[in-house]
């Protein structure tokens, strides 16, 4: 048996276990996880459920037929066990069709999310689900510890429910402890991007992040340094400065180090951390900013990813750049028609001051050139256009090099992760020519927007490095109703894809 925890920000500690028990009936827990197929000829136990229907006579097919379970994938329904099982309770998790070989990661994940999620507040929960390998059981433990998952610092008395207090995988895998320990280490980042996406701005702008990432990055044993406004105005980050200019919270940036004596490879991460974005002088709409408390998701996703990083103890060297500003309109904030200069040296001028992302994250781009880096990649919320064209749950993936573009799709669907591909069409580029500076912060013509912002970013790449954009403006938080292991609000996305990428490049 190991033990590991997953620790939340929010006040709550998670602790998910591994035991090789394979007597699911008289495992001794509160709530009993199993999962169940669709058939031909009806349901069918999927592995793990072993000997339940016999413990309960021969009646568990016909209860869950009676409840009108059809097994399809995030269908669940609570059975009492009367005493036939050790476990009072049992939980049922539809699978969908059984599969013709192993269980997807991913369904299991979404699987163990959803049952974890329905026991809120129950203190042991075991999850019987199939765990064949070391893959499985990782997926099992990370589904149900991410589902688990609860923002509570703001509500009081009644409204205060703690989710699940312990999860034991049921799974006797060669490597299932080595899988289930990092699974716990990535739900500690992805639940820590979670919180600070949730923190509303009253609690977290610039410097108050940044003082975050200096103490839990610190414990975790990344090297940080911060440059505050006037360092940053002096260092030339005119792109940062400009945009947070007119707030009374000013900017901030966060550059994050880990280094491994044996690592081979360096790799750069840049996020977008606009702490609020009001739009600037640009103002946005109410119903397009009451939810910018999201806007430094990516900034969130590269804070925890460095953090897992550094945990894990991974072979590669790896920077972040936590670029951060809050986008405001007052008598000092940055004009619609002003020019700046940009880290890089070349000078920006800011048609719409809603645009102002792309505007922190070049300075990052540049910066992130002298740690001379086998690759950079830029993750940011930055465009509406990305939702238009991908929608909320999948994010668009850029870059200067379509091998590199493919490969980050492939870490993203590998850890469950919803990434597509996008082009960087060089007839697009015109649009953003200013008759005044280097390059426009916007092309006039709204269409293509995920993309003009794309081929904006790569005007600041440093010559012969790698670069890949992410664009997760809807991954980053989720405005609908919680779904698999995803809850409403910060999701967290990215991070697992961040880290997977670290360990690709790890040696």
């Amino acid at each position: 048996m190991c033990t590991a925890k997953a620790g939340l920000a929010s006040g709550y500690v998670t602790t998910v276990r591994l035991n090789p028990s394979d007597n699911v009936v008289s495992f001794d827990t509160d709530a009993l996880v199993v999962g169940v197929h669709t058939g031909p000829d009806g349901l069918r136990a999927a592995p793990g459920a072993e000997g339940l229907d016999e413990a309960l006579g021969g009646k568990l097919a016909a209860t869950l037929d009676a409840l009108g379970v059809k097994g399809k994938p995030g269908e669940i329904a609570k059975v009492p066990t009367f005493g036939a099982l050790t476990a009072p309770l049992l939980v049922v998790v539809g699978l969908g069709d059984a599969p013709e070989g192993d269980h997807d990661p991913e369904a299991l994940r979404r699987a163990a999310g959803v049952a974890a999620r329905a026991l809120a507040g129950t203190a042991r929960v075991a999850l019987a689900l199939p765990a064949a390998s070391a893959e499985q059981a990782g997926a099992v433990a990370l589904g149900g510890l991410l589902g688990a998952y609860s923002f509570t610092k703001y509500r009081t008395g009644e409204q205060q429910t703690a989710p699940v207090g312990e999860i034991t995988v049921l799974s006797g895998a060669g490597g299932a402890e080595a899988a289930v320990e990092r699974a716990a280490t990535v739900a500690t980042s992805v639940c820590l991007v979670r919180d600070l996406v949730n923190t509303p701005p009253s609690d977290l702008w610039p410097s108050r992040f940044a003082e975050i990432a200096e103490q839990t990055g610190g414990e975790a044993g990344l090297s940080v340094e911060i440059l505050d406004e006037k360092a940053l105005k002096e260092g030339g980050y005119g792109g940062i400065v400009a945009v947070g200019q007119g707030s009374a919270n000013p900017p901030r940036l966060v550059r994050l180090a880990y280094s491994h004596p044996e690592a081979a490879k360096t790799i750069a991460f840049v996020g977008k951390g606009i702490t609020f974005d009001s739009g600037g002088l640009s103002l946005k709409p109410t119903s397009s900013m009451d939810w910018m408390k999201s806007d430094m998701g990516g900034a969130g996703a590269v804070f925890g990813a460095l953090v897992a990083i550094a945990r894990l103890g991974l072979k590669v060297n790896a920077v972040g750049y936590l670029c951060l500003a809050e986008n405001m309109p007052s008598g000092t904030a940055q004009r619609p028609s002003d020019v700046f200069t940009s880290f890089a040296g070349k000078t920006v001028e800011v048609l719409d001051t809603d645009a102002e992302g792309r505007l922190v994250l070049i300075d990052g781009i540049a910066r992130a050139g002298q740690d001379n880096p086998d690759l950079i990649v830029d993750i940011a919320t930055l465009t509406g256009a990305q939702i238009v064209a991908l929608g909320w749950r999948t994010a668009g993936v850029m870059a200067n090099d379509d091998e590199l573009r493919e490969e980050v799709v492939a870490v993203a669907g590998e850890q469950g992760e919803n990434a597509w591909g996008m082009p960087l069409p060089e007839e697009l580029r015109k649009g953003l020519d200013s008759p005044v500076a280097d390059i426009a912060n916007l092309n006039p013509d709204r269409f293509g927007g995920m993309l003009s912002a794309g081929i904006f970013l790569r005007e600041f790449v440093p010559d012969g490095v790698k670069w890949a954009h992410i664009d997760m403006a809807g991954p980053a938080f989720n405005k609908g109703e919680a779904h698999g292991y995803t809850p409403k609000g910060g999701t967290g996305a990215i991070t697992r894809t961040l880290v997977g990428l670290a360990e690709r490049y790890a040696g």
